[in-house]
């Protein structure tokens, strides 16, 4: 079947949003909430407009390629050198937050889903780990909520998806390898080799040399802001494109290319952010309409009682227990504890690496575990969309001391 039409509806969908996108920005009705929910409207569980499988070739390359872009564009904006020196709030929720989450996450789902195995429980726990500052878009530019929790916010939200791959990429590898393979140590070996070496250094070259010959140009004046800004998408898909042919991780090499950038001209990078931002958030709004598509339909059959516990306990205890430890003796208030708590929505990062799953090892056997997955995203896109204005707004009325120095 022709795609046309679904490139067509999704491109006039996202035009007509973007003539209303500033009326959008004063109301409690996100972006992903529209295009998810005109997804859903339109796929077979609404008027049947539009089928469209998680693996038709369009969602395939442009979830990957909004993955390899939003990886990169996020590295390239880590300030390495402060965020070892700094233990501050992102530190904290990045490096103590993060694995408490993904513990907890594995933990509290043994009970629910003894059946899936713990290879697959792990992989949907660590896929629901990262968060998605755009889906409470509000909280992190209200100048109502203090700037220490919205910095917080959104460096952990840039870099847990990061962090969170490769544990993600390792269980992929242990359900779609044969028992017999995984229980060898030769089999571990040549995957660590491939993926978290190749991967790493081929990115971090390209994103290196990449950088000085795009800084080197710029300051000799051959270089046009207009491919400075292109440069992020041409780095970050040479990265991916160059260690899947060394056998490495790609996704792994995007992120390391935009870690490794080699630009250290402030107006230069600032082009590269803004172009990868945008481009970012376009092929993202794709992927919610998508997900709204392609995988609320199916996955709707499978939502049991114990897939909406377990979907809520992710949103709320799985979330926020860990985020209140590892802020544990920052002074921060517990109205700021729980805020931080809260805002911490399952986004583009869960969706796309749920759409690797399923390239990668298929939904057959895995609907239970998918279905979760998308339950707690979808419950997640509108729950913290609608409360982010309201939320943010209850900082009017706190004193300026309520959060910690």
């Amino acid at each position: 079947m022709h795609e046309y039409p679904i490139l067509i509806f999704a491109a006039l969908l996202i035009f007509v949003y973007g003539l209303f996108s500033r009326l959008s920005e004063r109301s409690p009705i996100s972006a992903a909430m529209v295009f998810v929910a005109v997804g859903i409207i339109a796929s077979p569980l609404g008027f049947d407009l539009v089928e469209l499988g998680m693996k038709a070739p369009t969602v395939r390359v442009l979830a990957e390629l909004t993955l390899i872009l939003v990886l990169f564009v996020d590295a390239s904006t880590i300030d390495i050198p402060s965020l070892i020196q700094v233990k501050g709030l992102p530190f904290r929720l990045l490096f103590i937050g993060l694995p408490l989450t993904m513990v907890l996450g594995i933990l509290l789902a043994v009970p629910f889903f003894s059946s899936m195995g713990i290879w697959a429980i792990a992989l949907m726990a660590l896929i629901l780990s990262p968060t998605d500052a755009a889906l409470g878009m509000p909280v992190v530019t209200s100048p109502l909520v203090p700037e220490k929790i919205r910095e917080a916010i959104n460096v952990e939200s840039g870099l847990n998806d990061g962090i969170a791959l490769p544990p993600i990429l390792a269980c992929i590898a242990a359900l779609s390898a044969g028992a017999a393979e995984r229980s060898g140590a030769h089999f571990w070996i040549v995957f660590v080799l491939r993926q978290f070496i190749f991967g790493p250094l081929v990115g971090a070259l390209v994103g290196w040399i990449g950088g000085r010959l795009v800084d080197a140009a710029s300051k000799r004046g051959w270089i046009n802001p207009t491919f400075q800004r292109l440069a992020a998408c041409s780095l970050s898909v040479m990265a991916y494109a160059l260690a899947e042919e060394f056998h490495g991780n790609g996704f792994i090499a995007a992120f390391f290319g935009g870690l490794m950038l080699g630009v250290h001209t402030p107006e230069v990078r600032e082009r590269i952010h803004e172009f990868g931002e945008a481009e970012g958030q376009q092929l993202a709004l794709f992927v919610f309409l998508m997900f709204g598509l392609a995988a609320v339909p199916p996955a709707a059959q499978h939502w049991d009682a114990a897939a909406w516990v377990y979907a809520v306990l992710s949103l709320t205890i799985i979330r926020m227990l860990p985020v209140a430890l590892s802020l544990w003796g920052t002074k921060l208030t517990k109205f700021s504890t729980a805020f931080v708590g809260w805002f911490g929505p399952r986004g583009i990062a869960s969706v796309l690496y749920l759409l690797i799953v399923v390239n990668e090892l298929g939904s057959k056997g895995y609907e239970r575990m998918l279905s979760v997955i998308v339950l707690t995203v979808l419950l997640s896109v509108f729950l913290h969309g609608i409360t982010a204005v309201p939320l943010s707004r209850l900082y009017a009325n706190r004193p300026a001391d309520s959060v910690g120095r």
